[in-house]
């Protein structure tokens, strides 16, 4: 340092003996400004490039430490060794300005600060942008949320802290004056960062609570929304709709509004299957003798039809007017097509049989009775699931026909 202060007064000298008078002031304080930073320069080249092999020397050491990795890629020694140059010139600079410019001494020290906060703003941005790429390599999907959310906030509100940070210290605003300052715009700050606040605390929640993450396939009801998640960052969320467009919602709305995930139906290779077919209740009627001999031979029914008659005329026996088809027990057509779909279902291997196989009537609309299929198919992927379905329906619409059942093709209002 004592080096540093003869050449600092060597550059005094020097100036007098070539400058007037009048320019010897501002001559000697431009110049030993250009002496400081040419001191900077090469501290700072041999500060970066010292980090620089440190980093890499790290990353060889420990190679299971794949984040040191990201650092590394994100050039965060570069960030360090700046600090490291600017802290030594701020050890320094009192020998070159403190007794002969007392002025220029206090404007280069808050400058010199003023760089302290931006280097510190950068190398906290950098290790969060190689955390954030540390999870998306790792695929840990739940977690990039998180980790995305804090990454664009400390982007957000380092750029707005550093900032006035910044402004403070080269204005030579105190501390008190600077928490005073923030008190009073508290409010407003909340306020204008609204939607921030709750982007981040929806990526917090996101990520702890393991309900989405990117890549999920989801439905809105909300925004007639359903597609993938391709991204959720601080503000917006975007999904890839299955005709290939794109929908931004805000993300904040994650929390608040009703979300499907159909990602572990998927994953799980079972989709559900729920549709009715409405059929014209004038086209119901007993199974007499001439039916019986019609459907028979169906292979599904068969035996359930040879058990049921045998029960019915069983119970028959001890009733009067028994030759009546109405009086006792009877099978009717509907019924047995019910029937005859249940066992369909149940043995088709296309339908997931450890699932709820089931077939019901709902309530009679105008448009007809109404009879749901209710199973899932065992293979959620979208061709694959609606080929299933289509089979399925294919088959027990045209199987109708063989029960003398007339199906209605007015949908329902």
């Amino acid at each position: 340092m004592g080096l540093l202060r003869k050449w600092s007064l060597e550059i005094g000298q020097f100036v007098k003996e070539n400058f007037t008078e009048e320019l010897t002031l501002p001559a000697t304080i431009g110049f030993k400004i250009l002496f400081l930073c040419l001191v900077f320069i090469v501290i700072d080249f041999i500060s970066v490039m010292f980090w620089k092999f440190f980093s890499r020397f790290l990353v060889n050491v420990f190679k299971s430490k794949p984040i040191l990795k990201e650092a590394y890629k994100q050039k965060a020694w570069r960030s360090i060794g700046h600090f490291f140059s600017l802290f030594f010139v701020y050890l320094v600079y009192d020998e070159i300005f403190a007794v002969i410019h007392p002025k220029t001494h206090i404007y280069v020290g808050r400058l010199i600060v003023f760089g302290q906060v931006m280097v510190i703003a950068f190398l906290a941005y950098r290790f969060a942008k190689a955390l954030e790429n540390y999870y998306i390599q790792n695929k840990d999907n739940y977690r990039i949320t998180a980790i995305k959310a804090l990454s664009e906030t400390i982007r957000i509100f380092g750029t707005v802290v550093f900032s006035l940070i910044g402004i403070f210290v080269i204005f030579g605003i105190e501390l008190q004056t600077v928490l005073g300052v923030l008190g009073a715009v508290t409010a407003v700050i909340l306020l204008v960062f609204r939607d921030t606040i709750l982007g981040f605390v929806t990526g917090i929640h996101v990520s702890t609570s393991k309900n989405l993450k990117i890549g999920d396939w989801i439905g809105i009801p909300k925004y007639n929304i359903e597609g993938n998640i391709q991204d959720i960052n601080l503000l917006t969320t975007k999904i890839v709709n299955f005709d290939k467009t794109i929908s931004t919602i805000p993300t904040y709305d994650l929390l608040s509004t009703e979300i499907r995930n159909h990602q572990v139906m998927y994953e799980g290779s079972s989709r559900r299957i729920k549709r009715s077919i409405y059929f014209n209740i004038k086209s119901f009627k007993f199974v007499d003798d001439e039916f019986y001999e019609k459907v028979k031979d169906i292979n599904l029914i068969s035996e359930y039809l040879d058990r049921k008659l045998r029960e019915i005329a069983e119970s028959k026996k001890n009733i009067p007017h028994a030759e009546r088809i109405i009086n006792g027990q009877q099978l009717t057509n509907i019924g047995l097509f019910r029937n005859y779909v249940l066992n369909y279902l149940k043995n088709n291997p296309k339908v997931d049989q450890d699932e709820i196989v089931l077939v019901r009537q709902l309530e009679i609309s105008p448009q007809g009775m109404p009879l749901e299929i209710y199973c899932f198919a065992n293979k959620a992927e979208l061709v694959d699931y609606e080929r299933i379905q289509a089979d399925i329906f294919d088959h027990i619409l045209t199987a109708a026909q063989e029960f003398d059942l007339e199906i209605m093709q007015v949908a329902k209002a």
